[in-house]
């Protein structure tokens, strides 16, 4: 009589991150924890952490809480071992109060969230021109807000400036003031004077600001090409520019499935739409607003 081969054992795992230890725990397909364990957030300590997940059978999918920021390292070295990753939303307050929080705890709960398919989603991949696009933008970003709050305080300078200083500047144009505050010269060895110390402040303000101006520039220049050679046809479109495409891009993600791929959810599914309101009345109608039935609310 032939032996029926052994089948290997599925497994889920689920992994709590952090900057310097990931925590990881194994459930079966019953619910079971198998076991817990911490490993380092290096290239050895995920290729530990596969391993040990693998040395309790066959990986069906890991459920990992921040794929986005702590997790982004484990889930691509998850997804180049083979290994499907599940991004799972923060646990349920009731529960945590109930169970207490901790790393152990958090990692279980993730593999639990993974098993049963609650608050799951597909994580992006992070790994394609997308990402880049998402980096670049962030960074200009931040170099925006960084413009703004220097001309904010640029003006708030002159506004309360010695009146000697700010006859010479307050009437000029936001780029004649930078140009003229950069151009300036002032004796430093004399900052403990509140004319010379506002004038080395309106100096180095207009030269960040003059930085940061280049900075976008750069940025922009690169930003531009990457959304062009994601979305041509996108950005060719009326009235859509690199910003709104870019953002688009991002907010897409990479991920090889989509919405498309999947059955509809909440958060593919279209918005529902409020009925059409009632015609207006013409000026020889008189009743058509008292008999019109009332429009039902769009929830």
């Amino acid at each position: 009589m032939a032996s029926i081969p052994p089948t290997s054992r599925v497994v889920i795992g689920g992994i709590d991150t952090h900057k310097d230890l990931h925590v990881a725990a194994v459930l079966d397909t019953a619910g079971v924890l198998l076991g817990t364990e911490a490993f380092s957030t290096t290239r050895a300590g995920y290729r530990a952490l596969v391993r040990w997940l693998r040395g309790f059978g066959d990986v069906r999918l890991v459920g990992i809480e921040g794929t986005g920021s702590y997790g982004a390292g484990i889930t691509r070295h998850l997804g180049e071992a083979g290994i499907e990753v599940a991004e799972v939303d923060r646990p349920d307050r009731s529960d945590r109060r109930r169970r207490g929080k901790n790393d152990t705890i958090d990692a279980e709960n993730a593999a639990r969230a993974a098993l049963t398919g609650r608050r799951t989603s597909t994580p992006k991949t992070k790994d394609g021109k997308v990402e880049a696009l998402r980096v670049l933008r962030l960074t200009r970003t931040t170099a925006v807000k960084s413009r703004r709050a220097a001309l904010q305080l640029l003006g708030n300078h002159i506004v309360s400036a010695p009146e000697e200083l700010r006859d010479q500047v307050r009437n000029l144009t936001r780029m004649q003031l930078i140009s003229t505050c950069t151009s300036w010269r002032p004796d430093t060895t004399g900052f403990r004077d509140p004319v010379v110390a506002t004038r080395i402040a309106l100096k180095s303000l207009a030269r960040r600001i003059l930085d940061l101006n280049d900075e976008i520039a750069d940025l922009d220049q690169l930003i531009t090409t990457l959304v062009g050679e994601l979305a041509p046809q996108l950005v060719a479109a009326t009235g859509i520019g690199v910003e709104t495409a870019g953002q688009l891009l991002v907010t897409a993600g990479d991920n090889p499935s989509g919405c498309a791929a999947n059955p509809p959810s909440r958060c593919c599914a279209p918005p529902p739409r409020c009925p059409p309101p009632p015609a207006r009345p013409n000026a020889t109608g008189s009743t058509g607003a008292e008999t019109a039935k009332p429009t039902r609310r769009c929830t």
